[in-house]
């Protein structure tokens, strides 16, 4: 046994001061065998169109109704909602007043962005010119809910492939807007507001500088003016990242033309190196946080960046789970945040399905 503490061989806990919550490294662990469950990695390959996909141009919806011959993104609202503009008010009880079997009605909408009308085409396979509109889409939706009197809150995520329940293979996201602030966007906005009053500061400028300034930058996949991807000191999945603005931005509807453009290429960066990683189509659930749209000053306590969370854990057919003690105790990981920062900036930014039609 080794006298000295090292990170990659020893057992530790990283604290992550966005959500005040802790995770277990456990790097010894990643010589285990594995005889668990295995996901299929021979994905069968898309057509450009699908005549039987509710997404695809031209074609009829669940709902009945027709999606126009688009040609870049197209949004609308979702047929099957989660949450509804329209419902009675919900009456606070007895029993719900006491705080025990407490509930709250909720009012919102839900709308679907497709990226493409390609049926075959993913984020890690479009090019930087066609995924600069899905960003300016995101900021048009963005802009249009804030405008929304009920809406306060607007969450754009992407679930990306069948591992992560995706339940259509057309590249699209979802936009759910809420009366109130979802639970993991609250813990990050109070976080980073504590964090302002402790060091008048914002914590992930701070955090942005620290990874983009540290010698080697043992953590960062990726970089541009505006953004880094940063596989984070505290993250819970194998190959998680985060999309962090270099300056303080505090929503999409607030980048200039030039961020908007490094957004699409730090997009299409770290989602072609997911792919190019185990050689086939990386599933992952994006979401983008940002300021909430409830009329409040929040530039001291919110600051725009994109989780990825990917479950892939060993290959294309072994995935993370979050089970016992990560259920009962705190979640753990195996592999480094350093090992896989390492490993994802030795993929190769051109798609493997084009490398090997070279």
């Amino acid at each position: 046994m080794s006298d000295e503490f090292q990170f990659t061989q020893h057992s530790h806990r990283r604290y992550n001061p966005l959500t005040k919550s802790w995770v277990l490294c456990s790097p010894h662990r990643t010589q285990r065998p594995w005889q668990g469950a295995q996901e299929s990695a021979n994905a069968p390959a898309l057509p450009e169109y699908d005549p039987k996909c509710y997404l695809c141009p031209g074609n009829t919806r669940a709902n009945g109704e027709t999606n126009p011959a688009y040609k870049t993104t197209y949004a609308f609202p979702n047929d099957f909602p989660a949450v509804k503009a329209d419902q009675p008010e919900f009456k606070e009880d007895e029993e719900s007043a006491k705080g025990l079997l407490r509930v709250t009605g909720v009012r919102g909408q839900c709308h679907v962005i497709c990226f493409s009308p390609a049926h075959n085409l993913t984020i890690a396979e479009m090019s930087e010119q066609d995924i600069l509109p899905v960003v300016r889409q995101w900021i048009k939706c963005y802009e249009d809910m804030a405008k929304v009197d009920y809406i306060n809150h607007v969450q754009i995520f992407e679930n990306k492939g069948s591992a992560m329940g995706c339940s259509n293979p057309h590249p699209h996201g979802q936009m759910w807007c809420t009366e109130d602030v979802p639970e993991e966007p609250a813990k990050e906005i109070k976080a980073m507001a504590e964090y302002r009053q402790q060091n008048n500061a914002c914590l992930l400028c701070d955090y942005a500088k620290l990874e983009t300034t540290t010698q080697g930058k043992p953590r960062v996949v990726c970089e541009n003016d505006s953004f880094a991807c940063i596989v984070p000191f505290w993250a819970v999945w194998p190959f998680e990242t985060m999309v962090v603005s270099k300056r303080h931005v505090t929503s999409v509807s607030k980048l200039d033309d030039v961020q908007q453009k490094d957004l699409a290429n730090i997009l299409r960066r770290i989602a072609c190196r997911y792919d190019n990683l185990f050689q086939c189509s990386f599933p992952y659930s994006m979401g983008i946080h940002q300021a909430p749209v409830d009329g409040q000053d929040h530039n001291g306590d919110t600051h725009l960046h994109i989780h990825f969370y990917p479950p892939l854990l060993r290959s294309a057919t072994v995935k993370k789970f979050l089970v016992g003690f990560e259920m009962m105790g705190e979640p753990q990981r195996d592999l480094t945040p350093e090992q896989a920062a390492d490993r994802l900036r030795s993929c190769s930014e051109v798609h493997y399905k084009k490398q090997q039609k070279l």
